[in-house]
């Protein structure tokens, strides 16, 4: 019973610890050719968001929403590489099913 409880005291400290070091990570999602831009950090946190504003002039409302929504998926799947990798990296790290 306390080997459990120990095991997942270690295993909380470890996701503390991950959600530290991925505060530190940055990636940037691009869409509508880079005209859009999302900053997210590690934790899939919107860090900033960009848009050209020349989007504004010559593209349709729904276009630009599609170039938002790209911009974002695309830093989200980046942020999730992130995250593999670190958590390859941290020893003893090991989550079932991962």
């Amino acid at each position: 019973m306390f080997d459990k409880i120990k095991q997942l005291k270690e295993l909380r400290d470890q996701a503390k610890q991950m959600k530290e070091m991925l505060s530190q990570e940055s990636v940037v999602g691009e869409g509508g050719s880079g005209k859009v831009t999302i900053v997210m950090d590690g934790n899939q946190e919107v860090l900033s968001a960009s848009v050209d504003p020349s989007l504004f002039q010559t593209e349709s409302k729904e276009k630009l929403e599609q170039y938002i929504r790209e911009a974002t998926n695309d830093a989200i799947k980046k942020v999730q590489r992130v995250m593999a990798q670190k958590m390859q990296s941290m020893p003893g790290f090991n989550l079932p099913g991962m």
